[in-house]
C-alpha cells in the first residue's frame, strides 16, 4: 500500500521541508512572481517562554532589594565603637567620620580585652541599653592572635557578643595581624558573615615601638580602608564620606576600662 502512495508521501514530505525552511528565513521568498507568506513556525520554536507573572514580580523585588542594599543609609546614627587598645588609633579617625557625616559617636576602650572578656561580662549590654546605638563597630581579636584551639575556646564568647548586639547593624573590624594568627579571623568571619566583617590582616601597617599597634597615622589609613570597603560589601552600609585627613574630632564621650577589671 505504501508503494501505491509513495509519490504522495514524497510530495508531502517535500512540502513540509519547504515550509519549515521558509519559516526560518529572514525574508519570505518569491515563487512564480508571488511572494510567499512566512509562517510563524520558527518563532514558536525559538521564542523564549513568557515568564510567569509571579516570577516577574519576584525578580523585580529581588532586584529592588539588591539596589536598596547597595545604597548607604544616609540618616544620622548614634554609633558605638567598642574594643581593645586598638581603639587608641581608630577612635580619633572614627570621630572625624562621625562628625563629618552627622553621626554621634561613643567609644568604649577596654584595654587588654578579648572576645572572652566581652562575652562573659555585661558591659556591652549595659552600653547598648544606656546609649541606644543605631550602629556598632567592634575591634577585637588582637589579643587572641595566638590562642591555641581558638575555635573551641572562643566560639561561645563570640556568640554571646552577637546575642548582646541582637538586631543592631554592626561591622567587626578584624585585628591588624603582625604575625599569622591561629584562627581568630576565620572564627569571627564564620560567625558574623562577610558582610559584617572587615579582614585587616593583609593590610600593610606602620607600627609603634611595640611592633603590634599601628601608629596613629597608619590607624587612620586603616579606618579609611574600612570605610571604602563598606558601601560595596557591608550588609548595612551607612553614610561615611571621607573627612579631610587633618580633621580633628572627639567622640561624644570615651569610656575607658582597665585590665584590672577583667
Amino acid at each position: 500500500m505504501f508503494k501505491q502512495y509513495k509519490g504522495l508521501w514524497i510530495l508531502l514530505a517535500t512540502a513540509l521541508a519547504l515550509f519549515v525552511a521558509v519559516s526560518f528565513m529572514d525574508e519570505a521568498p518569491t515563487l512564480f512572481g508571488h511572494q510567499m507568506k512566512q509562517a510563524k513556525f520558527a518563532e514558536v520554536l525559538t521564542a523564549e517562554p513568557e515568564p510567569e507573572p509571579a516570577a516577574v514580580d519576584t525578580a523585580k523585588q529581588a532586584a529592588e532589594a539588591a539596589r536598596k542594599a547597595a545604597e548607604p543609609d544616609t540618616m544620622p546614627k548614634t554609633i558605638l565603637l567598642i574594643g581593645d587598645s586598638m581603639l587608641d588609633g581608630l577612635s580619633p579617625r572614627m570621630s572625624a567620620y562621625a562628625q563629618f557625616n552627622g553621626h554621634k559617636l561613643y567609644s568604649v576602650i577596654w584595654y587588654s580585652s578579648t572576645t572572652e572578656v566581652w562575652g562573659t561580662r555585661d558591659k556591652l549590654r549595659h552600653y547598648i541599653g544606656t546609649l541606644k546605638p543605631d550602629y556598632i563597630f567592634i575591634s577585637l581579636g588582637g589579643n587572641e592572635l595566638f590562642v591555641k584551639d581558638i575555635k573551641e575556646k572562643r566560639a561561645k564568647y563570640v556568640d554571646n557578643i552577637l546575642k548582646d548586639i541582637g538586631n543592631i547593624p554592626f561591622i567587626w573590624i578584624g585585628p591588624p595581624n603582625w604575625k599569622p594568627d591561629t584562627g581568630i579571623n576565620d572564627l569571627v568571619c564564620s560567625k558574623v558573615g562577610n558582610g559584617r566583617f572587615f579582614l585587616s590582616k593583609d593590610l600593610t601597617f606602620e607600627r609603634k615601638k611595640d611592633g603590634a599597634h599601628p601608629t596613629n597615622a597608619s590607624a587612620a589609613v586603616w579606618l579609611d580602608s574600612v570605610m571604602r570597603w563598606m558601601p560595596g560589601h557591608a550588609e548595612h552600609p551607612i553614610k561615611m564620606n571621607v573627612p579631610p585627613a587633618d580633621m580633628k574630632a572627639r567622640p561624644e564621650r570615651i569610656f575607658i576600662h582597665q585590665p584590672s577589671e577583667i
